[in-house]
């Protein structure tokens, strides 16, 4: 059973708030006593927690004792202070694992001389720059140069060189730009035999048996033949090329006549001499 007490009015909540504190008269806790807050409609409200969330932010509860009814600053600070000290003591207790340094188990008491090794010639992924360097080929790169072409000085686009007819194409949206670009860009950058691709799956898939070291093209034999056939336009180009140079010589000396006179002046003082 509980004695019911007198309500007062409790000066640290808004007007109209009551306070009411009951006394047990039996069981084991007899004498002790019970608190109690009513809001100005009569509602009653039990603990403490109960109180601020029906007060929310209208009334800041963290100093307010809730057995007296009072709000005590000194409560709060002292709160402030013991989960400080807790907080300090937990973080002891539980060392950082992001900072703390790695100790090795089986480190020697004794102070010994460390070698520090930083180049490693047996290790080919260490001494290999261009295994680190080099990075991973782009699948059907020779695409992104569809639609561009080479102009000269006068922006007059070049007429594109004719490929032998065994070279062929091959992957999604080949044609002969395409694979001018991709054996020209092949011989351009890499120093290894250009011979295409030599599976014969790379035509039925090629986003999976594509070799990417290798240009858009099936594969290619280069014969003695083709050799002996490159070598004689080769041949053809620069006689050519050496008679328009002659021709433009001679017209140069045809046109600049002056610039032999001083040339007789002299060797007429040489005869007359």
């Amino acid at each position: 059973m509980e004695k019911r007490g007198k309500r007062v009015d409790c000066p640290a909540l808004p007007p109209g708030w009551k306070k009411e504190e009951v006394i047990r008269k039996s069981g084991l806790s007899a004498g002790k006593s019970d608190v109690y807050y009513f809001s100005p409609s009569g509602k009653k409200f039990r603990s403490k927690p109960q109180l601020a969330r029906y007060l929310g932010n209208t009334v800041d509860l963290s100093s307010f004792d809730f057995r007296t009814g009072k709000m005590m600053p000194s409560k709060l600070q002292k709160n402030k202070q013991r989960l400080r000290n807790d907080s300090l003591n937990q973080n002891k207790g539980k060392p950082d694992l992001n900072t703390t340094l790695p100790i090795r188990q089986t480190a020697s008491i004794f102070k010994q001389p460390v070698t520090k090794v930083t180049n490693h010639p047996n290790n080919k992924v260490k001494s290999d720059p261009q295994r680190v360097i080099e990075q991973p080929r782009q699948l059907f790169w020779e695409k992104r140069l569809q639609g561009l072409s080479a102009s000269d000085v006068s922006e007059q686009i070049i007429k594109s060189m004719e490929l032998p007819k065994g070279l062929q194409g091959v992957g999604p949206g080949n044609s002969d730009e395409t694979l001018l670009s991709a054996v020209a860009s092949a011989l351009h950058t890499s120093s290894a035999p250009i011979t295409g691709q030599l599976s014969a799956a790379v035509e039925k898939n090629p986003a999976v048996w594509l070799n990417t070291s290798q240009p858009l093209c099936k594969a290619f034999i280069v014969t003695d033949e083709d050799i002996r056939k490159q070598e004689e336009r080769v041949q053809q180009v620069r006689k050519k090329l050496e008679e328009a140079l002659m021709a433009d010589i001679l017209s140069r000396a045809t046109d600049s006549p002056d610039l032999d006179e001083p040339s007789r002046d002299a060797k007429a003082r040489g005869d007359g001499i």
